[in-house]
């Protein structure tokens, strides 16, 4: 099997089974969003108690790259501190945009997400819930990827 396979089987299985997938009432943190261009939406429930983040859930529809990065993105944050998650949310953002960017080695699964690099328009899908996580942590509600302009408080501004 070709790492492009092994890859490909990532993205399915956590397309299919994704981790994390369910609202939070008690969120102390959410946010909505929408990627117009491929029908994405989803929500990021967070819950923050003393500075780390206790639990990351994500609820919506979308493709298999939104969902599988949500999931995947759900994992690698669970347990981090604030100020620690946003830099790797940061950072990974900037990793799938960047297809010069050297690819460090401690991405585990999360690897599998950067074959979108070679595929611009796909780019948007897997950074939707990057994003959107950043927004709920900023008290941002809307979070909506397009390239016009959005209404409200919204990540693209």
């Amino acid at each position: 099997m070709s790492l492009e396979e092994i890859y490909q089987e990532v993205l399915l299985s956590h397309n299919e089974h994704p981790n994390n997938f369910e609202a939070l009432p008690e969120a102390t943190h959410q946010a909505y969003g929408h990627n117009p261009l491929c029908g994405d939406e989803l929500s990021i429930f967070v819950i923050v108690n003393e500075g780390k983040i206790e639990k990351i859930s994500f609820q919506g529809e979308g493709c298999a790259i939104c969902k599988a990065s949500a999931s995947l993105m759900t994992e690698a944050l669970k347990g981090l501190n604030v100020e620690a998650a946003k830099e790797k949310s940061q950072k990974f953002i900037h990793l799938l945009n960047d297809e010069k960017e050297p690819i460090p080695n401690d991405l585990g699964e999360m690897e599998a997400l950067l074959g979108v690099r070679k595929f611009p328009a796909r780019l948007k899908c897997a950074t939707l819930a990057w994003h959107t996580f950043l927004n709920a942590l900023e008290g941002k509600q809307a979070c909506c990827h397009h390239h016009g302009s959005c209404s409200g408080n919204c990540c693209c501004h």
